[in-house]
């Protein structure tokens, strides 16, 4: 700000944009990351830095100006503990003229209950008390078509059933394996051993009875 020259003043700016830039390196992917730099060179000069900016420049009125506040969403579903969105899906669902469609919808919404009560609850709900909970919602307008089971139980019954044996066995393969590669390592060096030893035997035999020349 004590620059005189103009020219050179707005090089100085330049080199303190560079430098802004240099200290945030972290922030050069974000959107309009420039325009940022030159507001805050102009906020830290009180707004009497007399420089040329490649973007608008902004008054100390701005600043001062707050938001206007947003209108809050006022919905306030029937069920509460479900929310919302789940109740406009029911009630899709519910107008919904494929039987093939509505019955999707509706194993959809059971699916969402269980998982929403194991996720609160953290235990399991029977299936029976998630199609009492979905008639008591629709009035008995939708029934689910067949159990219910979340991505969490399913993995469940994979990891007790037939994945971990099928883990175990592998295991065991490759111990197995591992255990007649290192006996047949053995018996490898065992036999180049012996060779070496017969080889060794036959030179020295052959120099002891050589007849001298």
């Amino acid at each position: 700000m004590t620059v005189e020259d103009k020219n050179k003043r707005q090089q100085q700016a330049g080199v303190l944009i560079e430098l802004m830039g240099y200290l945030n390196p972290h922030l050069k992917n974000v959107e309009d990351f420039r325009h940022k730099l030159w507001d805050h060179l102009y906020y830290i000069s009180d707004f009497q830095l007399d420089i040329d900016s490649p973007y608008p420049v902004p008054t100390k009125a701005t600043y001062k100006e707050k938001p206007q506040p947003l209108p809050y969403p006022k919905r306030y579903p029937a069920e509460k503990h479900l929310g919302k969105n789940i109740e406009m899906v029911i009630n899709k669902a519910l107008r919904e003229i494929d039987a093939d469609k509505k019955q999707g919808l509706t194993d959809t919404i059971a699916y969402y209950i269980k998982l929403s009560y194991n996720n609160w609850h953290k235990e399991n709900v029977s299936d029976q008390a998630v199609q009492q909970e979905l008639e008591i919602i629709t009035n008995g307008a939708l029934t689910t078509s067949n159990s219910i089971s979340t991505y969490k139980e399913r993995e469940e019954f994979k990891t007790s059933s037939g994945r971990k044996a099928f883990v175990t066995k592998g295991n065991n393969n490759a111990r197995n394996s591992n255990t007649n590669t290192a006996a047949r390592n053995k018996n490898n060096n065992t036999t180049r051993n012996n060779n070496n030893n017969n080889t060794h035997n036959s030179n020295g035999n052959k120099k002891r009875y050589q007849q001298p020349n």
